[in-house]
């Protein structure tokens, strides 16, 4: 404080502004102390569930020697074309070079084509991805793909949204439909009704749903289905598909190795070519048919494939030794008896 003030007394008014200031900050701490105290406990709980439902040690469902020479090498293989995939190029020649790993060229080319196509499209640039629609039309039509008119569709969509100043160069580029009229008649009907509006503008009329914004993620999507198809590749890269994959049986696998453990029956799973248990991995991971047993309730593999009796019923062919009696067998689920050399294996 200045010099003589020390003692000075304040005045009533000071007094309560302070006052009114302490009681305003008490209040603050308070209510700060009660927020944290809150967090604090949400917080906790959340790493108690974490401690809970989630093993920090995974290694006891691990397969011991899995990854030799040759199964590292297409490890490695498979996370370059993930990287690949994902436009992380300098990531995937790092890893090829820290694991001697030799990629051809050619093998990574159609992927920074796609990623620089994808990323114009994110920006909603369309030239690009035109171009090769035109480009490889003959196979986008060869396997019924709808690409390269949505592709058309959408930059006449742009040039709607400019109003009448693109009204001309609309009716113009309309011409590049005729091509698709005899398949996508009724939504090039829409789009030329839309031109009707152009003065009052598309967002003010019955076409406004045209100019719906998810509709830039679709062709992004069809885009990446339709040239991944062209290029023979999954749609999703297989380095997520397995990682997903495994995210979801492990705690499956580390319950039923604790069990198999605790009843000290070590035989049941050799680690080797199945699991002791079916792991339900859900829909989006179902990639071909499958068929289970209905007598012995296993599902049919190549070396016990499925096979067709005269009478139409199928069973697997370790069933179909174990029931036949002689020269005759007697169909498990009708009375029909035939001879079991007349059985026919099933290809799904």
């Amino acid at each position: 404080p200045p010099p003589g003030c020390q003692d000075a007394e304040l005045s009533g008014t000071l007094s309560l502004v302070l006052t009114q200031c302490c009681k305003r900050i008490k209040d603050t701490v308070q209510k700060l102390a009660s927020d944290h105290k809150d967090i604090h406990s949400s917080v906790s709980r959340v790493g108690k569930a974490i401690d809970k439902n989630f093993d920090s040690d995974i290694s006891s469902v691990g397969i011991d020697g899995c990854w030799q020479a040759d199964s590292q090498r297409l490890l490695n293989e498979v996370m370059v074309e993930h990287f690949f995939r994902q436009g992380m190029l300098d990531v995937a020649e790092e890893l090829c070079q820290e694991s001697g790993l030799s990629v051809d060229p050619s093998q990574k080319e159609p992927f920074v084509e796609l990623n620089r196509i994808l990323e114009a499209l994110k920006v909603r640039v369309l030239r690009p991805a035109l171009e090769w629609a035109v480009s490889n039309r003959e196979m986008l039509i060869a396997q019924n793909s709808s690409l390269e008119f949505k592709l058309h569709r959408l930059y006449f969509i742009s040039l709607l949204m400019g109003g009448t100043t693109n009204q001309r160069e609309a009716l113009q580029y309309a011409k590049n439909f005729q091509p698709f009229a005899l398949n996508h008649q009724k939504d090039i009907q829409v789009l030329m009704g839309s031109l009707v509006y152009l003065r009052q503008g598309i967002e003010n009329s019955p076409y406004v749903h045209l100019l719906d914004a998810n509709q830039w993620a679709d062709i992004c999507d069809i885009f990446t289905r339709d040239a991944c198809a062209l290029l023979g590749l999954s749609v999703e890269s297989p380095l997520s598909v397995s990682f997903s994959a495994g995210c979801v049986a492990l705690p499956a696998l580390i319950n039923i190795k604790a069990v198999i453990e605790q009843r000290q029956c070590t035989g049941v799973w050799n680690q080797k070519d199945e699991l002791p248990i079916e792991v339900d991995l859900g829909k989006k991971c179902w990639y071909h048919s499958i068929f289970a047993c209905p007598i012995l309730r296993q599902q049919t593999t190549d070396n016990n494939p499925p096979m067709k009796l005269v009478c139409g019923h199928i069973i697997s062919r370790d069933a179909l030794n174990k029931m036949f009696n002689g020269s005759k067998l007697k169909c498990p689920y009708c009375p029909m008896e035939q001879s079991p050399g007349d059985a026919k294996q099933i290809f799904f």
